[in-house]
């Protein structure tokens, strides 16, 4: 059996316990958790288990703490709303999709032969043709067809 590489001190443990007491993310506290889990002598299975992550992803975590400590299990992404569009400019595709077919805004250049109905593709084509913005519409797609 092969010696377990990723053992905690104590101080490390009180450190995940801190973090994950304060922490407020579920995502992240299950990061933290399942660390101070693994790294106590819980099973990869055990961890697994109570924690419902995957053997790979525990791994990574524990070698993101083992070089970067609690900083490395964080959430890094930004947030934020990245949308390209203003709310007016959403409106305006919305009244075009629902007043017009793909044929009598686009001609030719839709997606389906009888260019009756809108396709996301379509729905790409006709912001980037009105507004000038390269867009992938399946997030835009609800928010202008439904």
């Amino acid at each position: 059996m092969a010696k377990r590489r990723f053992v905690l001190t104590q101080d490390g443990v009180n450190e995940l316990i801190g973090a994950h007491a304060q922490c407020k993310d579920g995502p992240t506290r299950t990061r933290l958790l399942a660390v101070r889990l693994y790294g106590t002598g819980y099973s990869v299975s055990q961890v697994i288990e109570i924690t419902g992550c995957s053997r790979t992803s525990l791994l990574e975590w524990c070698q993101k703490h083992k070089n970067d400590g609690i900083k490395g299990l964080m959430d890094h992404r930004l947030g934020g709303n990245s949308a390209k569009l203003k709310p007016a400019q959403v409106d305006e595709i919305r009244r075009l999709v629902h007043e017009y077919t793909p044929r009598g805004l686009l001609g030719q250049e839709t997606a389906t032969p009888d260019r009756q109905f809108w396709t996301a593709r379509d729905l790409a084509r006709l912001v980037e043709k009105r507004l000038g913005v390269t867009y992938g519409c399946s997030s835009l797609w609800g928010r202008v067809v439904a």
